[in-house]
C-alpha cells in the first residue's frame, strides 16, 4: 500500500522537476504552466472550479495563476450563458505555443519513465491500471 503512494509522490516530484527548465524558459510558474495543459489536455473542464476539484490545487493558488494567465494573455474569461456568476475559461492562440512546447515535454517525461521497459510490460501496465481505476469508480459509486 505504501510503495503506490510513494511512487505517486516520486512521479509527481519527477515530473516537477522535469518541467522546471521548460518553466524557467517561459517565466510561468509551474502550476501556471499546468492549470494550462490541464485546460488543453482536458477540453471537457473549462473553469477554475474544475481545476480546485480535478487537479487538486488549492483553490487560492489557482486563482493567482489564472488571473495570471489572463492577464498576460493566455487565457481569457468567457460568461457561462444563463449564470452571470460563472465564467469558462478558454485558451488564447497565444497560449498555443505554450501547450505545444508542455504537451511535448509531457510526451518525453513519459518516454522516460517508461525507459527499459518492453510494450507487453507497457501494455499490463496500462491494463493494470485500468482494472484499478474501475474498481475505484465502483467503490465510489458503492459508498457515495
Amino acid at each position: 500500500m505504501y510503495a503506490g503512494i510513494e511512487i505517486l509522490q516520486k512521479t509527481s516530484l519527477a515530473y516537477s522537476t522535469f518541467c522546471k527548465p521548460l518553466c524557467a524558459e517561459l517565466g510561468l510558474p509551474q502550476t501556471a504552466l499546468d492549470i494550462l495543459l490541464f485546460l488543453a489536455n482536458n477540453p471537457r473542464y473549462k473553469t477554475a472550479c474544475d481545476v480546485v476539484e480535478v487537479r487538486h490545487i488549492k483553490a487560492n493558488l489557482v486563482s493567482v495563476n489564472v488571473n495570471r494567465l489572463v492577464d498576460e494573455g493566455y487565457l481569457v474569461r468567457l460568461p457561462v450563458q444563463g449564470d452571470r456568476r460563472k465564467t469558462e475559461l478558454a485558451c488564447t492562440e497565444k497560449a498555443q505555443t505554450v501547450i505545444a512546447r508542455g504537451r511535448q515535454k509531457q510526451a518525453e517525461f513519459q518516454t522516460a519513465m517508461f525507459e527499459n521497459m518492453d510494450e507487453a510490460t507497457r501494455e499490463a501496465f496500462f491494463a493494470a491500471l485500468g482494472k484499478i481505476e474501475n474498481n475505484l469508480d465502483k467503490m465510489m459509486k458503492e459508498n457515495g
